[in-house]
């Protein structure tokens, strides 16, 4: 990611009220694995190490605010092929998604 993202990654997290990572139930929690995998991978490696987006792995997810990545993954990076997915996925999933990306939670191997 440029610098410029990065700076609007951490504008974004100040304006956004800290998001709680409600769980989802079981059966949405395996849906949204599925969506991450094969929509989000389609972009960022079917593994998430990186293609024509970045890694999505804890390592470099590492020290980025939750809130900032939720509101680039709702909003999506304006000049960039991120989409936003805000109106298809509700914000504490989305919470819930980038809480178990940064802590590894999810095996995508």
């Amino acid at each position: 990611m440029s610098g410029r993202t990065w700076v609007s990654c951490f504008v974004a997290s100040a304006l956004l009220p800290m998001v709680a990572a409600a769980d989802p139930s079981a059966a949405r929690q395996g849906e949204l694995i599925h969506l991450l995998r094969h929509d989000c991978g389609s972009c960022h490696g079917l593994t998430l190490k990186g293609g024509l987006g970045p890694p999505l792995l804890p390592a470099t997810l590492d020290g980025l605010p939750a809130e900032g990545l939720v509101a680039i993954i709702l909003d999506g990076v304006p000049g960039k092929p991120m989409p936003p997915w805000r109106g298809l996925l509700p914000e504490g999933e989305v919470a819930w998604l980038v809480e178990q990306l940064q802590a590894g939670a999810i095996d995508v191997e």
